[in-house]
């Protein structure tokens, strides 16, 4: 679980660096205000989840022993972390190059993901989510 973990936060790092870099130099035309604001949002946002991405990653190499599965609460932490990376970003991109507010309709929900992430953290940190045995 902890190199699919590495992996993906790789990629969400990848992504916002080359979404960033895109939107500074690539669209023909620049973005207008609004829409630039959101791309901002977005990639500050993923960037940031992808190193929480990867210190999660990172935790989950600590097992108590070699068969120990990695706690619950980080498995939930990474999948809030990841799931709150494609509904709250991938939502701003998307509205930032589409201009369809309906699709905005996704991004609390992205948010709450992120939240969600950090509230397993939280409960991890406090010795509540325990390693399970096992692989």
């Amino acid at each position: 679980m902890d190199r699919i973990v590495l992996t993906v936060a790789a990629l969400a790092a990848l992504v916002a660096v080359a979404v960033g870099a895109a939107a500074a130099h690539a669209l023909p035309g620049g973005l207008d205000p609004e829409a630039g604001a959101w791309i901002d949002t977005a990639v500050r946002y993923q960037m940031w989840h992808a190193l929480a991405l990867l210190g999660v990653g990172l935790w989950m190499r600590r097992p108590a022993d070699a068969a120990a599965r990695p706690a619950r609460a980080l498995t939930v932490a990474a999948a809030g972390f990841a799931l709150g990376i494609l509904l709250f970003c991938g939502g701003l991109y998307l509205l930032a190059l589409t201009g369809n507010r309906a699709l905005a309709a996704v991004v609390p929900v992205g948010g709450t993901s992120f939240l969600v992430g950090w509230a397993a953290l939280v409960w991890h940190g406090l010795g509540h989510g325990g390693r399970t045995t096992g692989r």
